[in-house]
């Protein structure tokens, strides 16, 4: 049979789509306008059929307009506005979704000139291709890396823009699982909007549990057969791997599922889409699933009666976002219920008020400011639910930093039951103090509204903390998954060397000899104390943009006081900074550069600004950030400002200059760990020694993560060989395979996939290539009747599939060891000489890996079902030990970081051994009981040492055995009688049959194992 990504992903995914209540159409029955790939007559007489007296002349008109749309250079934001819009001709009938038709096909060409592509799966609403779905099989060579690359292709080539434009929604899946070591999205089902320059691929992981057996309908034999015949693949059918991979538990079924089911798949294209000006163009972006499942649980506590609560997604996971695509999904919630929304978005600093204008704006939402006690206290009373005129969606941003203590700001006692305000309230570990007045200002000026915390960091503490004033959390969103999502980087904690430590205590003293007992902050804003350490940070910048290959990358200076900052950009003029216009003249007389001292001047950190709230205007303030944004500016200094709030990318170093406290400290290191480009992590420069701080309030974080999730904490060669060399490498192939099945190619398949470890793979790779070999040999030899001791045939498709996996693990390798390998090349060849260097460089490790590496290692152990196998009992004690050491709630960051690494060593030999397990399992149909006899036999005095020899005896035992039982299953209540009948099964099979030499007293061991496990099971206990 043909094993191929079309046999083993495409042709089960489209079957899947079918149970999900999408027609297959043949494309040799249909036609479609080329130009746009509308299939016209399902989209004209859907047209007729939505819009209730709409001609065949005007359906034809609407169809016009819409491909002049998708001729914009918009991404498709004209046509996505006629998409979902209900209130002139509708091209999707959004209110009674099942209206619309949902076809799917494969292969559809997107053609323009000589430029084609084919994407695997098209999904086609009403006949419009709104969504595709690109499959690769299993442990491809470098994953779906390469689908990625050719799509960015695609999206760069202006010839495909009306097929972009069209497209809402792609899915790239290579039908693996997720792996928790793939950094690279190489392995798994992800899915992205449309991009001209880069899609973002992201994970999708569902939250929801679904009733399969009413979700998925039956599929008949006869539909099944139409979409094998058109696809020439009706030889699949009766194939066990095609059986496996039509279930709806594949990766690709998995995310077809999530994102295409009917409802699911609505909510997605009336609300998960946003048109977003970037400083680099337009781009469109898709919500984040945990900005999906986050809006579905507002919508469930709102239905439930529920008023307030809070949000927990961690920093850099677009919470400014999610209040935006609220607005959307909450006013069409309302207006069903004819009330009319209005929306505030309260923030607590003039800055985050401008930030979170520019983002909204960004978006398309009409931006309304409030700064001021006066200007809340009309608006609070205004009935008017917009102030822009053109009835475009709209939300007001409040910055209460000046009056949120002020008794008297709101009161109101007119409440119109017809507009419900909704409150988005950003950053609620800070600034709402229940002892002040402005929640029960909040609270009497509409006891209606509906309150939403946003947080990345709650506030923590026994007085009060960000439950007890928000209510409970609506949906929470964590650092470690953010991680694993790719939407934050990881942290490294770099500290500075003794000697540079030396040498500024040798300052300090200096100064105190000058200037006498002077404050602390006046000494470190001394010039004498503030140019060793600037000379530090340039130097360090300029290093990391050598070792990092990145000249774009920005820092920012986190001073112990304002003097400190002005003074060290006072330093940084006199003597960094380059005047622009003479550098360029200087430049421009010298003959062109060699391109490694180009590369070098590059590095070169020349620009710094500092920002600070009494230098310059807001205006001025507003530039200099913008134009650090945009790489014009190498280094910021600041003191208070930008600590919280501030997002830019190119933001990779972080010099922290001073101590600073709880929340404020985790949402300050976060301001590093926003994605950009290829970069793994966000580095943190510690001056301050913050590693106690760090330590205490991560202890506070593992605390609220440990009330919020349950106490885990208590649940623990010569060219002819002859035939009896030939005989004995057939037998060295069976012994490397017993553990796999090898009659299933796809079983097969899942189960190497499993394995991460190259030296394993490689052996099972060996073989299978030998065996390739080996068939040549034998047929060259004529000893054909060898040839019968294996099937050669699907020998060669599983050696096709190791040895795809072993080059992806390869792949994957190779991709993260490259950039610690560049970095180290990219500095070792720049002629650079640096007067400190870094003593220490190590990850930040947040509270929330030490508790999901606990839950991970305590439920892999858990679910082992041979709890007295000696591995696991070491593995289990390994665990007890560990506890028993000290509680793993009190604990620094170093023995944060040894009990992380411990559970991940225990996590790791569990993994395998349940691997090992399932392997066993599996030969012998899935029966627990034999794979736990099969392992006590090997353990002490096996009683053969060719394991295929006691597997062979085992299953001939276990089918006479069972098939006793069956004839009558009443025995098991008689223990003797059961003990003499299997004793006659032993000796028969194992001496009998296999030829093993087995005495009395292993007769009465294999038996007494053997009629434990029978009676245990009878009984419902586990042996």
């Amino acid at each position: 049979m043909k094993f191929n990504e079309d046999s083993r992903v495409k042709i089960p995914s489209i079957l899947h789509l079918i149970k999900l209540g999408y027609t297959y159409l043949s494309l040799k029955d249909n036609s479609w306008d080329l130009e746009t790939n509308i299939f016209t007559d399902i989209f004209y007489d859907q047209l007729k059929n939505i819009n209730k007296n709409l001609s065949q002349k005007e359906a034809e008109k609407v169809f016009t307009e819409v491909s002049l749309s998708l001729e914009n250079e918009d991404l498709g934001r004209a046509f996505y506005k006629k998409l979902i819009d209900q209130s002139g001709i509708k091209l999707i009938d959004f209110e009674n979704f099942d209206n619309n038709t949902f076809h799917v096909v494969t292969e559809l060409p997107y053609e323009k000139d000589e430029d084609n592509f084919r994407p695997d799966i098209i999904i086609l609403i009403n006949g419009m291709p709104l969504v595709f779905i690109e499959v690769k099989k299993p442990n491809n060579r470098n994953g779906i890396k390469d689908e990625h690359d050719r799509m960015q292709r695609r999206f760069k080539n202006k010839k495909f823009r009306k097929f972009i434009n069209l497209t809402q929604l792609m899915v790239f899946s290579n039908n693996m699982q997720y792996s928790d070591n793939d950094t690279q999205m190489l392995e798994g089902a992800f899915y992205s909007t449309t991009n001209y320059r880069k899609p973002i691929f992201n994970y999708f992981r569902e939250e929801e549990t679904f009733d399969l057996e009413k979700l998925l309908s039956p599929i008949s034999d006869e539909t099944e057969n139409i979409v094998l015949k058109d696809n020439n693949l009706i030889s699949i059918k009766n194939a066990d791997e095609f059986a496996l991979n039509k279930k709806p538990t594949t990766a690709t079924n998995s995310i077809a599922t999530s994102l295409f089911q009917k409802e699911r798949l609505k909510f997605i294209l009336q609300y998960a889409f946003a048109y977003v000006e970037e400083e680099n163009g337009l781009e469109k972006h898709v919500m984040r699933y945990p900005q999906i499942f986050a809006t579905k649980a507002i919508e469930n506590k709102l239905e439930n009666g529920i008023k307030k609560g809070i949000i927990w997604h961690t920093q850099g996971s677009g919470k400014t976002a999610l209040a935006y695509f609220n607005v959307k999904h909450l006013t069409h919630y309302y207006q069903k219920k004819n009330v009319i929304p209005k929306f505030y978005f309260i923030v607590d600093r003039i800055d985050l008020l401008n930030q979170a204008a520019k983002e909204f704006n960004a978006r398309g939402l009409i931006v309304h400011k409030v700064n001021s006690r006066e200007e809340f206290t009309r608006d609070i009373k205004s009935t008017n639910v917009i102030h822009n005129s053109s009835g475009n969606a709209e939300i007001t941003v409040v910055n209460i930093q000046k009056f949120k203590d002020d008794p008297d700001v709101i009161k109101n006692n007119d409440y119109n039951l017809s507009v419900q305000r909704v409150f988005f309230l950003d950053e609620v570990h800070r600034s709402y103090n229940p002892k002040g007045s402005f929640l029960a200002n909040l609270e009497l000026a509409d006891k209606h509204s509906i309150k939403i915390g946003l947080t990345g960091t709650p506030l923590l503490g026994k007085e009060y903390n960000s439950k007890t004033l928000f209510g409970d959390y609506i949906h929470k969103y964590y650092y470690n998954l953010s991680i694993k999502d790719g939407y934050t980087l990881r942290l490294i904690r770099e500290e500075i060397e003794t000697k540079f430590k030396l040498t500024l205590q040798e300052t300090l003293e200096k100064i105190k000899v000058l200037e006498g007992d002077a404050d602390k902050k006046k000494i470190f804003a001394h010039h004498k104390f503030v140019e060793p350490m600037l000379n530090y940070i340039v130097q360090d910048m300029e290093q990391a943009r050598i070792s990092m290959d990145d000249t774009s990358i920005g820092g920012m200076v986190v001073c112990d006081s304002s003097d400190q900052a002005k003074m060290m950009f006072e330093i940084f003029q006199d003597k960094y900074a380059v005047n622009e216009e003479a550098s360029y003249f200087s430049q421009a007389a010298e003959d062109p550069e060699h391109y490694g001292n180009q590369k070098l001047e590059k590095s070169k950190v020349k620009k710094a600004q500092v920002i600070l709230h009494d230098v310059g205007t807001k205006q001025d303030r507003n530039d200099w950030v913008a134009d650090y944004k945009a790489g014009n500016i190498d280094l910021l200094f600041v003191y208070n400002m930008l600590l919280t709030g501030f997002d830019a990318k190119r933001l990779k170093k972080l010099y922290i200059g001073r101590k600073i406290k709880s929340h404020n400290l985790l949402q300050t290191l976060t301001r590093v760990n926003r994605t950009y480009k290829n970069h793994k992590y966000g580095f943190v420069v510690d001056f301050a020694d913050i590693q106690k701080e760090f330590d205490k309030t991560n202890q506070d974080y593992f605390n609220e993560l440990q009330s919020e999730l349950g106490d885990e904490m208590e649940h623990y060669s010569n060219l002819f060989k002859s035939a009896e060399e030939i005989k004995k490498e057939i037998e060295e192939i069976k012994d490397i395979l017993f553990k796999f099945d090898t009659i299933n190619a796809e079983v097969f398949s899942q189960q190497i996939s499993e394995i991460n470890d190259r030296t394993e793979i490689r052996q099972i790779a060996k073989v299978l290539n030998n065996s390739k070999e080996l068939y040549n040999l034998i047929r060259l030899s004529g000893n054909f009747e060898l040839l019968e001791q294996l099937d050669f045939r699907k020998l060669v498709i599983l050696s096709r599939m190791t040895n795809d996996r072993l080059a992806l693990i390869n792949t994957k390798i190779a991709l993260e060891t490259n950039l610690e390998t560049n970095n180290i090349l990219n500095t070792a060849l720049e002629d650079v000489i640096f007067a400190f260097t870094k003593i220490k460089q190590e990850e930040m490790v947040l509270a929330d890996e030490l508790k999901d590496t606990l839950q991970k290692t305590r439920e892999m152990l858990g679910g082992n079902f041979d709890q007295k196998d000696p591995v696991f009992v070491s593995l289990r004690e390994e665990l007890e030990r560990l506890f028993k050491k000290k509680n793993l709630s009190e604990v620094t960051k170093e023995e944060m970081e040894a009990n992380i690494k411990a559970l991940n060593e225990i996590y790791t030999k569990a993994k395998k051994l349940e691997r090992e397990n399932q392997l066993l399992r599996a030969k012998y149909d899935y029966d627990e009981k034999y794979a736990r006899i099969h392992k006590r036999l090997l353990e002490k005095n096996p009683l053969t040492d060719n394991e295929r020899k006691l597997f062979e005896a085992l299953k001939g035992l276990k089918t006479e055995v069972d098939n006793e039982i069956l004839q009558n299953a009443k025995i098991l209540e008689n223990e003797r009688y059961v003990e003499k009948m299997m004793m006659r099964l032993v000796i028969n099979q194992f001496k009998n049959k296999q030829n093993i030499n087995i005495n009395a007293t292993d007769v009465k061991r294999i038996n007494n194992i053997l009629v434990k496990e029978y009676i245990n099971e009878y009984n419902g206990n586990v042996a």
